[in-house]
């Protein structure tokens, strides 16, 4: 078995859900020399998240942005971690909901995505800035 892993930074993005899979696939190559194996990508953050969903119809991820935005509000006086701004809480929140990994099975040298499948980066802050990832496969 052999195992490889990498560290990525993505560049800022905006607040919302951002298709990440082809940055993650350029960052590890090793993967293409994979027949079976898995891929783990980890956020080294508390305010963004990750998750594997819909790739191809863009309101989907619109649509996810609305849904959490409405689950977990700003400004809620009830919450007393405030110190980085309004939606410094709720990043918290909604990136304990999604999730700070997402695995992958790796299949004759590919990602054994769904047909309609990709990974979000979900930036949960109005000014995140880069986001740190750590890529790691195993396999043979």
């Amino acid at each position: 078995m052999k195992i490889y892993q990498q560290n990525i930074q993505l560049t800022a993005r905006r607040r919302g859900f951002h298709l990440i899979t082809d940055e993650v696939l350029y960052a590890l190559p090793q993967i293409r020399d994979m027949k079976a194996g898995i891929c783990q990508v980890f956020i080294q953050h508390t305010s963004a998240s990750l998750t594997i969903n819909e790739n191809a119809d863009p309101t989907v991820r619109a649509d996810f942005e609305t849904f959490f935005n409405k689950a977990v509000p700003e400004n809620d006086p009830d919450y007393l971690h405030d110190y980085e701004g309004s939606d410094d809480m709720p990043a918290h929140l909604k990136s304990s909901l999604l999730g700070s990994s997402v695995m992958i099975p790796i299949r004759n040298g590919r990602p054994a995505l769904g047909t309609w499948q990709g990974i979000y980066l979900c930036e949960h802050r109005d000014h995140g800035g880069p986001r740190r990832l750590v890529i790691t496969a195993w396999g043979e």
